[in-house]
């Protein structure tokens, strides 16, 4: 039988060297910068797409949420803030509508 041979590299001794060099051709710097990071030249199988796939939305959603955490926790820790410098709660919506509108007073009503 003939042996079938993966289709990605392996990439064991080339992962020592830099695969290309950017910047050979630059005039300012005189320094070559390594890409060692080179794309892949074969796309991977599905089942290695799918949990790639399937780790990016767990990563996605812990951080969603843990920014959604943070916001919620910020807005009661300045809403807390307002009320220690006010001295009473700093949402004038939120005051309680019991006290009458305040009488124009000083002014003389007499003519």
């Amino acid at each position: 039988m003939a042996e079938k041979k993966s289709q990605i590299p392996d990439n064991h001794s080339s992962a020592k060297k830099p695969a290309t060099e950017i910047g050979s051709g630059s005039s300012y710097s005189g320094q070559r910068t390594a890409y060692y990071n080179r794309p892949e030249s074969v796309n991977p199988d599905q089942a290695t797409l799918r949990e790639q796939w399937k780790f990016a939305i767990r990563q996605y959603s812990k951080w969603y949420s843990h920014a959604w955490g943070t916001a919620i926790l910020a807005g009661g820790v300045f809403f807390g803030l307002g009320w220690i410098i006010k001295g009473s709660n700093p949402l004038p919506s939120l005051q309680s509508s019991s006290k009458p509108p305040p009488s124009p007073s000083g002014r003389d009503e007499e003519k």
